[in-house]
């Protein structure tokens, strides 16, 4: 019975193989996670549908390839066109991720109905939800197109045969740790169960042209469960963030075969739904106190969107013998070689205090433009200066204190112009493309030196 299968064993946690049982796994050095599997080792010859004779493929000169103008379909959510890099193309497979309740399957219910609305085809394939819990979903979304239609099923060869027959524009797979094969002799969410589905799942969307939305449950540590190499597979990785008791959710895009990367879309979850959020800037500066030290605005740049930010910083004398320091929203190790850089090239004593910096609006920023707002915010708080509330500031602090040059500065100072802020702190060797700009002041700096310097004249 096992004469075209071989024994591998596959480690549940990272996807590892080996052809012998370990106790802890190589790869991830987890203890106790490698499971047994059968793998068919059995050459199948493809043939054509009329004839029986072995198909060949043939390469394709690029000249001859042609695409269409109308080639991607539009979800009609604004922000979510704008992460997938302007619609959906047909015969994509997108993975969308995020923690429990924090919105996935309702964003694309409503994708389902906006579709659905337009014209096009759609199929929505559950296995953690009954069809009277979708409906119950669906009413409290908003009025829905008769046309959609709705799937709860779990095995793979069944959703094959019905998209094959049905044919549909579009197809949901609520979620893919539910889904199985038959010839797969592990559990649902196992490793070779979700390699497998999303294996089938793929060849059914560059088979048919179908574009396929997967949803993909996360581990605390905030990856896709199941293997590594299911993000490898899809075209495009969605990631929900945000918490989930909070009203705004942030859908950024870590991979996209069609698109820019490290796009974001923000939402507000409302009772009717996702609400799309058109400005972000507005809403992450809500709030900001006047006339306070530790804060400051910076802008970092997600994608080819330029957005700003609050940065806040406490400093204060320690009462422990370690002092304390965290980041919230920004890398922790960032923060670090910042205040270090303060105490060593400014002269600021920060061994001895506590440091805390927060990044509101409950987004996280990890771009190096935000380090000179991370440093004026700390300078602000350790000597209690107010840094006025029209001010900006933005630049990459080196090693030697310089104040080294970021991206996309013109559309950075527009942003802020935009928004009515009257004075910009970026790096004097973002000149040339800032310039030329009016209405606002430009305070080129060089070293962070300069830009303490000023904010301690005003």
């Amino acid at each position: 019975m096992l004469k075209n299968k071989k024994i591998v064993y596959f480690c549940q946690e990272c996807g590892y193989e080996s052809s012998k049982w370990m106790g802890q796994c190589p790869g991830c050095r987890a203890w106790n996670t490698l499971v047994e599997e059968a793998v068919s080792t059995s050459k199948k010859t493809a043939v054509s549908g009329s004839g029986g004779v072995s198909s060949r493929t043939e390469p394709v000169k690029l000249k001859d390839i042609r695409l269409s103008e109308d080639e991607r379909q539009m979800t009609r959510i604004g922000e979510l066109d704008r992460v997938l890099g302007g619609g959906i193309v047909p015969g994509s497979l997108v993975l969308v991720g995020g923690d429990p309740g924090i919105g996935k399957s309702t964003l694309l219910l409503q994708v389902c109905r906006n579709l659905a609305e337009s014209g096009s085809s759609v199929l929505y394939i559950s296995g953690e939800e009954s069809l009277r819990q979708i409906r119950l979903r669906a009413d409290r979304i908003g009025e829905f197109n008769g046309s959609l239609q709705i799937l709860c099923e779990t095995n793979l060869e069944t959703i094959r045969e019905i998209i094959e027959r049905k044919k549909p524009d579009t197809v949901i797979i609520d979620s893919i740790q539910t889904m199985f094969h038959e010839d797969i002799s592990s559990a649902p969410g196992s490793v070779s169960q979700v390699r497998e589905s999303t294996n089938v799942l793929m060849q059914i969307a560059k088979g048919l042209g179908v574009s396929v939305f997967i949803v993909g449950h996360v581990t605390k540590e905030g990856n896709v469960a199941g293997p590594r190499v299911l993000e490898h597979m899809v075209d495009t990785v969605l990631y929900f963030e945000g918490d989930r008791h909070a009203s705004y959710r942030i859908l950024r895009a870590v991979k996209n075969r069609f698109g820019s990367t490290n796009e974001i879309g923000v939402f507000e979850m409302r009772n009717t739904g996702l609400e799309e959020v058109k400005n972000p800037s507005e809403f992450m500066l809500s709030g900001k106190p006047t006339g306070t030290s530790g804060s400051v605005v910076a802008c970092s740049m997600e994608g080819t969107r330029p957005i700003l930010v609050e940065i806040q910083a406490l400093v204060c004398q320690s009462n422990f013998g370690i002092p304390r320091r965290t980041a919230v929203g920004t890398d922790f190790n960032r923060v670090n070689l910042l205040m270090a850089v303060l105490e060593k090239k400014v002269g600021i004593h920060l061994a001895s205090c506590d440091a805390y910096v927060n990044i509101a609006g409950g987004i996280k920023m990890t771009e190096p433009a935000i380090d000179l707002g991370i440093s004026l915010a700390i300078v602000s708080s350790s000597k209690d200066i107010v840094i006025p509330d029209g001010v900006i500031a933005f630049g990459e602090i080196g090693l030697s204190g310089e104040v080294r040059a970021v991206s996309m500065a013109e559309q950075r100072v527009s942003e802020a112009k935009k928004l009515g802020f009257d004075t910009v702190i970026l790096p004097e060797v973002c000149r040339t493309s800032t310039e030329k700009i009016q209405g606002i002041q430009l305070v080129y700096v060089s070293w962070i030196q300069d830009a303490i310097r000023y904010i301690l004249k005003k």
